[in-house]
């Protein structure tokens, strides 16, 4: 069997199923959780990059791809309302980079733990015959009181996300499109005028950790947590999964910058299916109770696209006139 068939996430499922998960492990979410002490949980992420699947030499620079690759690891840390604490490195090179590509490479990294305050505990290199691969893992703690797994959500719940979406998938865009017009010339430079901002997002995205320590400090225990790796599509079906419910999300809610808006009318793509399926923003998608609206509100940076339903009524997106779509996850199936 082809494993588009049966899909990432159910294959997953099927690979794990039977494994003991004991009282140290729970489960499967964004990270292993392990009982380590009276009060606190040891969260652990790990995260595999491979050149020409998740990144393109062409146009990602090494220092960028360090700092990215931190992000995407200590980002599940997050999604558990956890505080990231270390990292560790392992990097396969090919015979075709240098010591000095290294360099920039772990320059990158270091840049990532130094701005978002984790500690670069270990490395290792290997041998690739297939260019560059990192595999990053992570570890970060969290209050046995303050973890949030993806199955807390309940009916009615409010969905809130921050930042912006599809801005990422739009960036990649613009890189791919470059790639192509200036294929075997060395004179023209790429237009990138105007949608720096794409590119930031896609090259060098944020770990929204300041999300985390704004939750803590208003209070605000949200019921369910994941970060938008996969795009907001797929995410959510994972929380309503986890969860056993449904969900509503209003598609004028969605937050979409004008930079989205703009490319997207030039690639004739619609902005709206960029942020439901074009992955790789790296911002929070979680629950809170209805009670939680105006202090979510007041934090600023989060929106309220939605709420969850009873299972029976599926995941849908309503339209401005109240018509419902089944909402599908793009990529592997669920």
């Amino acid at each position: 069997m082809d494993i588009a068939e049966i899909g990432k996430f159910k294959l997953l499922n099927e690979l794990v199923s039977g494994s003991d998960f004991s009282s140290k492990i729970k489960g499967r979410n964004d990270c292993m959780v392990t009982d380590i002490s009276g009060d606190t949980y040891l969260l652990v992420s790990s995260v595999l990059m491979m050149e020409g699947i998740h990144f393109d030499l062409t146009y990602t620079p090494l220092k960028h791809l360090g700092f990215k690759s931190v992000v995407a690891v200590l980002s599940d840390i997050c999604a558990m309302n956890g505080t990231p604490v270390q990292i560790k490195a392992t990097v396969g090179v090919s015979s075709r980079f240098t010591v000095e590509d290294l360099r920039t490479l772990f320059d990158g990294i270091r840049t990532a733990c130094t701005v978002y305050g984790v500690e670069l505990s270990d490395a290792d290199l290997t041998s690739s015959r297939t260019g560059v691969t990192i595999a990053m893992t992570g570890t970060g703690q969290v209050s046995k009181d303050r973890i949030v797994y993806r199955s807390g959500a309940q009916v009615n719940d409010l969905i809130c996300v921050t930042g912006d979406l599809g801005s990422a998938y739009m960036g990649l865009k613009l890189l791919e499109r470059e790639k192509r017009v200036l294929r075997g010339n060395d004179v023209a430079r790429p237009q990138f005028e105007g949608y720096e901002y794409l590119l930031e997002r896609e090259l060098k995205p944020r770990l929204r950790i300041d999300v985390v320590k704004e939750l803590q400090e208003s209070d605000i225990l949200p019921t369910s947590m994941i970060d938008l790796s996969d795009g907001l599509a797929s995410d959510l079906k994972q929380i309503c999964q986890s969860s056993g419910c449904g969900a509503r999300i209003y598609l004028e809610k969605i937050p979409i910058a004008s930079e989205t808006f703009d490319l997207s009318d030039q690639f004739q793509i619609d902005p709206v299916v960029a942020a439901l399926n074009g992955g790789d923003d790296y911002e929070l998608l979680f629950t809170v109770p209805v009670s939680y609206y105006e202090r979510v509100l007041h934090l600023g940076g989060i929106d309220v696209i939605g709420h969850m339903s009873p299972s029976s009524q599926g995941v849908a997106l309503v339209t401005p006139d109240g018509a419902e779509i089944t909402m599908q996850a793009q990529g592997w199936k669920e």
